[in-house]
């Protein structure tokens, strides 16, 4: 596994380096038997440390956690902690759907895009921008998949990831699904079948 320790106004040296780095061996070896890389980001705010780490797991599995603490050990002490419950609850709901993982679909193929927007020269920048091809400009592209999931599936994979939302096919109705953080906590959950 490929580990990237950084500190943002903490120094970051070879014992810490290796703590993080034997700390998430241990983590990921219980759960895991091939995560492919982790960065961990150390920070100081005012009294305290705080680590955040992000894994990825595994071929579309990113699983991110935070800690602080009174040092930089043990804020990471603390975040990989909070790592290895979240890699157990996936674990264990992976273990539980195991027989009906092999009689699934595929993931769909799909691209995700950056887009900046640019104006055309001569015009006034206007307030809501549409991007189109004219006036926006892809920024990066990476290829990625839209996985065939239950609403439960697609909860668990948002929270692991901690990410604003997710677009996946129901396993139910076989549509595009998207689930979402709302500004309240709770998920939103947009189904056009609607059923």
């Amino acid at each position: 596994m490929h580990v990237t320790v950084a500190g943002k106004q903490v120094e970051t040296g070879e014992a810490l380096k290796t703590h993080v780095t034997d700390g998430l061996a241990a983590v990921t070896a219980k759960y895991f038997d091939h995560a492919l890389e982790a960065n961990v980001t150390f920070k100081r705010d005012r009294a305290f440390f705080g680590c955040d780490i992000n894994l990825k797991a595994g071929r579309g599995l990113y699983v991110r956690a935070e800690g602080e603490g009174t040092d930089a050990h043990r804020a990471f002490d603390i975040a990989a902690e909070h790592l290895g419950k979240r890699l157990r609850r996936y674990r264990r709901r992976v273990n539980e759907h195991a027989r009906s993982l092999a009689e699934r679909e595929r993931p769909q193929a799909a691209r995700q895009m950056i887009l900046r927007h640019e104006a055309p020269l001569g015009a006034e920048e206007v307030e809501e921008p549409e991007l189109t091809g004219e006036s926006a400009a892809i920024v990066a592209e990476q290829p990625t998949e839209i996985a065939l999931l239950s609403v439960g599936e697609a909860v668990m994979r948002l929270d692991l990831a901690q990410a604003p939302l997710l677009m996946f096919r129901n396993q139910q109705t076989r549509e595009i699904n998207v689930i979402y953080r709302r500004a309240d906590g709770n998920i939103g959950w947009i189904d056009p079948d609607g059923k």
